[in-house]
């Protein structure tokens, strides 16, 4: 397994385990990157080249940090340690800018909050955030949660 940049013509092979808006949602921070170059965007590839883990990092959601997004594992190599090479890839980044890393996390995705706990990231606040959801009958509505922010130095 190897850890780089997420390229266009990843998205394809994305699909089978995104959803269209969050593809979307993924084609709009390439575009960040490619344009303002404050997003990285890093995979994980499996033997064959394949992306199998994904996250992205903004440097402008929380100006003067890296904060820690889209993190997802293809289903099927969840428990890996993936998440967590992927996670040392953007924390390395993101401290050679000299920054500190932050993320933010829903309170009932469990398995991820023990990753970040377990990676040294402490709470330090609580917002309400928003995105466009796909469904599984097809429709996109705006989904509103609160997410635990969290950082580390």
């Amino acid at each position: 397994m190897t850890v780089g940049d997420l390229v266009r013509a990843d998205l394809a092979r994305l699909e089978s385990w995104s959803s269209a808006t969050h593809l979307k949602s993924v084609s709009s921070y390439l575009d960040r990157r490619d344009v303002d170059g404050d997003v990285e965007y890093l995979v994980v590839r499996d033997a064959n080249g394949d992306p199998v883990c994904k996250g992205a990092i903004d440097y402008a959601e929380h100006p003067g940090a890296g904060t820690i997004i889209q993190v997802g594992t293809r289903p099927g190599f969840e428990g890996r340690g993936l998440a967590t090479m992927l996670m040392a890839e953007a924390e390395r980044r993101i401290a050679a800018r000299g920054l500190p890393a932050r993320l933010g996390v829903e309170p009932d995705n469990h398995r991820a909050r023990r990753l970040y706990d377990h990676l040294g990231y402490v709470v330090v606040g609580e917002r309400e955030v928003g995105w466009d959801r796909e469904y599984p009958d097809g429709t996109v509505r705006w989904w509103s949660t609160t997410i635990v922010e969290m950082e580390k130095r």
